[in-house]
């Protein structure tokens, strides 16, 4: 039985040690860190991968997230430059940087930045007007992450952004200002509404203008056509009387060749000349004056019908 108790006794003391040498065997995740502390003070930083402490005397005082991280603070009271007092939250993007720094520079690193958040926002939006403050969320944010960043560099943080999530003045400022948002959305509207009427009515003007001159342009070539039509018939007309001249002038040519041809005396010409002076009276005349050689003529004529008689 002796010799039993004995082994049990390896046994135990044998798996205490295992138990130990366990414990004292640690797995850094990524992004993650350890601040080992030996006998109650600082040692080391334990980044990603395997570690082994000192069994005992070693242990982790804190683990560390180093990823980006997101706190999202209640509203706070803040009283602008025109004396508006408006509530606003934040919403704080930071990430730690150094471990050690994180672990011992502050006792409750989201207790103290969401208080420093609060102290600088009253700051900034005491410099400024309502409007202005509705206004400038960028410049608002900007100053915001440097102030901050600047005060958490002791803690091991980094503000890497700062967003101002609602601003939330009183009751009365936010009815007068939906209103002023009515009034301003009406004003566009008649605004517009007159423009499209202005629109219209100019382009119906234009379109009457445009159909005037194409009227007029109409009435122009339509006038033109006639004239050069007209044009062309008066041509046509003055080349046909031409043209008839023309051939009576021949004729009367080819007349008077064939009677000197013939052999014709005078007295045959003096009477074609009658004859021309009969046709040229064609009845319509009442009287004709006959040149005193073509009158002697006649009586001669008539004298020798006389006789033949």
């Amino acid at each position: 039985m002796s010799g039993m108790g004995g082994i049990a006794f390896v046994l135990v003391i044998l798996i205490i040690i295992v138990i130990i040498l366990a414990s004292c065997v640690s797995v850094v995740p990524q992004a993650y860190a350890y601040v080992v502390e030996r006998l109650g003070a600082y040692q080391q930083t334990w980044s990603v991968g395997l570690h082994v402490k000192m069994p005992i005397i070693d242990r982790v005082a804190k683990r560390v997230i180093l990823k980006e991280q997101v706190v999202d603070f209640a509203p706070q009271p803040v009283i602008t430059k025109d004396n508006v007092t408006m509530r606003i939250d934040t919403v704080v993007f930071y990430q730690i940087t150094d471990p050690k720094l994180f672990a011992y520079g502050v006792e409750n690193p989201i207790m103290a930045i969401e208080n420093l958040t609060a102290t600088t926002l009253r700051n900034i939006i005491g410099e400024m007007e309502l409007d202005q403050t509705l206004t400038s969320r960028e410049v608002i944010n900007t100053k915001m992450r440097a102030s901050l960043d600047i005060a958490t560099d002791p803690w091991g943080i980094k503000v890497n952004r700062v967003e101002l999530k609602n601003i939330i003045p009183p009751a009365a400022i936010q009815d007068a200002m939906e209103k002023q948002m009515k009034a301003e959305r009406e004003r566009r509207e008649a605004i517009l509404r007159a423009e499209g009427e202005k629109k219209s009515t100019v382009l119906v003007a234009e379109g009457k203008k445009e159909s005037v001159i194409l009227e007029a342009e109409a009435e122009k070539q339509s006038a033109i056509l006639r004239a050069e039509a007209q044009k062309e018939r008066m041509i046509r007309e003055a080349e046909g009387e031409a043209a008839a001249i023309l051939k009576v002038q021949q004729a009367t040519a080819d007349g008077i060749r064939m009677i000197r041809e013939a052999g014709a005396d005078e007295a045959v010409l003096r009477i074609k000349s009658l004859e021309a002076f009969e046709k040229a009276a064609d009845g319509q005349a009442t009287k004709i004056i006959i040149p005193s050689e073509i009158q002697g003529l006649a009586g001669l004529a008539a004298s020798a019908k006389e006789i033949l008689k």
